[in-house]
């Protein structure tokens, strides 16, 4: 009965994007494609601004999403091509996924990563500031935004931002920017005179089905066992806030929701982190995903070259107790969900858009 409850308040919570305009940047990366396809699924029309997928195979191909909606390829760098494109589609929200999403990348390309994480964010807001449709915007960051000193209590949204890499350092950066546009333009004291309310999100090291990175553990463990090869660790005992798509997916939704309802104290910095039971060691989630495979086998090869931290994790106080968002998966569900993705699309028999539909459905009840 609870449970039922609760898919009923989910459903509640979320009708407010049917027939809404959203505009989604980076759609046509992992999280911006079950992004994509869960607003979809909750009636809205949908506008993709993004460069191609970066890999092969990829999620967004793989569900061929743009047939559903407004796919616009372009650069979150080109602010001119930005402005236009929210101009022509009037979306009643941003909600701002575009990046350069991997720590080692950052190493190799530290001005691109610069340029597209915090400029891209500038980007965004400044057109959102020279237009008039738009009522909420959501800038997606991340839990490395903070200024990691190896603590075990997990960093609260007040929290000083930070950075040890390039990409820690510029998602950070990228917060700071929000905050200041906050101030500056879109201040919850002259809501009235703007009418638009601005939030950033952070969330944790985010797993599911379809994501083909490289340098990221889940798809680096995938693509070794598709080759019958040995998973390669290179810092087995970094502990990190493991959580399924849909966990933090649903904490912007719901987010967003009370924006556009105009309610300006959900303004401002959320975390959207697992429960305490999913921060784990990275060669404790190696063994899992092995062991929901069937088979393999792993080796440790550290790698000192690059600094990686060692411990990572979010305070999600205020989302459980301002939002009423909880996540609801622990580290098996998490792994097992992600796992059989793969050995569904991998299977070459089934069709990936019912099966990923069908995650999102059974995650809120419907």
């Amino acid at each position: 009965m609870e449970q039922r409850k609760s898919a009923v308040e989910d459903m509640e919570r979320l009708n407010i994007y049917n027939n809404k305009r959203i505009l989604v940047t980076g759609h046509t990366g992992f999280k911006g494609s079950w992004l994509t396809l869960w607003l979809l699924e909750l009636g809205a029309e949908v506008t993709g601004y993004a460069l191609p997928p970066s890999t092969k195979p990829d999620l967004f191909g793989t569900l061929n999403l743009s047939k559903r909606i407004n796919h616009i390829t372009g650069d979150i760098r080109d602010f001119t091509k930005l402005k236009k494109s929210i101009k022509r589609h009037k979306p009643d929200a941003v909600i701002h996924m575009a990046a350069q999403p991997l720590v080692r990348r950052s190493y190799l390309e530290p001005k691109y990563t610069y340029e597209v994480n915090v400029l891209g964010t500038v980007n965004v807001l400044d057109a959102v500031r020279q237009t008039n449709t738009v009522r909420a915007v959501i800038n997606v960051t991340s839990d490395k935004c903070y200024e990691n000193k190896e603590q075990v209590a997990g960093y609260k949204e007040t929290d000083p931002m930070g950075g040890y890499d390039p990409y820690s350092s510029s998602k950070g950066c990228a917060e700071l920017v929000t905050a200041a546009y906050i101030k500056s333009f879109f201040n919850p004291d002259k809501y009235k005179s703007h009418g638009v309310a601005v939030a950033s999100v952070r969330a944790g090291n985010v797993v599911g089905g379809g994501d083909w990175s490289k340098d990221r553990l889940i798809p680096d463990c995938i693509r070794a066992l598709t080759k019958n090869k040995p998973i390669v660790i290179r810092n087995p005992y970094a502990i990190r806030p493991w959580q399924y798509v849909l966990e933090p997916l649903y904490g912007y939704l719901l987010l967003g929701s009370h924006l556009l309802k105009e309610e300006t104290k959900y303004i401002g910095a959320w975390n959207f982190g697992p429960n305490k039971s999913n921060i784990v060691p990275v060669e404790t989630v190696v063994k899992k995903i092995i062991n929901v495979w069937g088979k393999g086998n792993y080796r440790i090869i550290p790698d000192k070259k690059l600094h990686e931290a060692t411990l990572l994790n979010l305070d999600i106080a205020k989302s459980k107790a301002l939002l009423k968002w909880q996540p609801r998966m622990n580290i098996a569900d998490t792994l097992e969900n992600t796992i059989n993705w793969y050995k569904a699309f991998y299977s070459g028999s089934i069709n990936m858009l019912p099966e990923t539909l069908g995650q999102i459905r059974g995650y809120y009840g419907k």
